[in-house]
């Protein structure tokens, strides 16, 4: 399944810039970054669930924002996409 994560992190103290780091990261190792606190992650829903739990153990619920999408694998389902970003075809061949 497709699964967006958005996040936006307070980082006015040490502490918050710290979080974002660490949310960041989690999320690059799940993920592609498609916009600075926007992933796409192709993932099942263990996996999916396991993120989730990660990503609220890190942030602040008081100061933070964590949005997280589940998008159903429907036919007819697309992704427009403008502007330089280039994506990495998760589905296409491997090549090395």
């Amino acid at each position: 399944m497709l699964v967006i994560v958005c996040y936006d992190v307070n980082t006015e103290t040490r502490e918050g810039r710290r979080r974002l780091r660490r949310v960041a990261k989690l999320c690059e190792s799940t993920g592609q970054r498609v916009q600075k606190s926007v992933f796409e992650c192709q993932i099942n829903l263990a996996q999916m669930e396991e993120l989730e739990r990660k990503l609220r153990a890190e942030i602040n619920e008081q100061q933070d924002c964590l949005r997280i999408y589940r998008l159903p694998e429907t036919r007819g389902a697309e992704v427009r996409e403008y502007g330089q970003f280039k994506a990495v075809d998760f589905d296409g061949p491997l090549v090395l």
